[in-house]
């Protein structure tokens, strides 16, 4: 299996006030963060955000096709790349044994650990469904989860006739749900699929990080 990793990075941090990838945590801004986390599970890691943006990241930048449309837009934005990719490396994958997928998530995540990415990607290798979705207690958690290239079809048909909701589009194709029963043992605290969306957000996410030491 190949695992592609996609920082998206294009929300305009309304809520937050100012942008939150480039907020200091623990030492590192938060994108430095979830790039570092998937460059230890991925083939290879690409930061997904406005044209311009994050220009001197040590990390490829990919221009979002659609800016101001939603997390929907950069994940399929991702998924045409990753497809692009396949394509030009001629690995050849059925739609009964995928062998490409990409690994998206959001950069608002301080509490995604290394080990849960891990598993996750174990998980994928032996799955056939086209989406390997995490679900808590908030619902699935499409910005942590692991896309076939395959599912770029699917999700650009959704996308085109108006859908904009991640898991309306989610729903339209094979999926394989972890529910707590498969990933509470990476989240002992309840924060793992945790976003950092307010200021409030950061300064709790500060101080727990801090608590815990290095």
């Amino acid at each position: 299996m190949i695992l592609r990793g996609f920082v998206q990075a294009g929300g305009g941090s309304t809520r937050f006030g100012a942008d939150k990838a480039l907020v200091p945590l623990g030492g590192k801004t938060m994108l430095q963060r979830a790039c570092e986390l998937l460059s230890g599970v991925c083939d290879d890691v690409t930061i997904v955000a406005p044209a311009g943006k994050y220009a001197g990241a040590p990390w490829p930048v990919l221009a979002d096709r659609w800016p101001g449309e939603g997390p929907l837009g950069g994940i399929l934005t991702s998924l045409l790349h990753a497809s692009q990719l396949d394509s030009g490396a001629g690995v050849r994958a059925t739609e009964h044994e995928p062998r490409v997928f990409a690994l998206i998530v959001s950069c608002d995540m301080p509490f995604l650990t290394h080990e849960f990415l891990s598993f996750l990607r174990d998980k994928t290798s032996q799955s056939k469904a086209q989406v390997v979705v995490p679900q808590s207690t908030s619902g699935l958690e499409p910005l942590c989860a692991c896309w076939s290239v395959h599912a770029a079809s699917g999700v650009r048909a959704a996308f085109d006739s108006g859908i904009r909701k991640v898991t309306d589009a989610m729903n339209r194709l094979p999926m394989e749900v972890l529910d707590a029963s498969a990933w509470k043992r990476f989240d002992t605290n309840g924060r793992l699929f945790w976003n950092m969306n307010t200021p409030a957000d950061y300064e709790a996410a500060r101080r727990i990080l801090e608590a815990k030491g290095p």
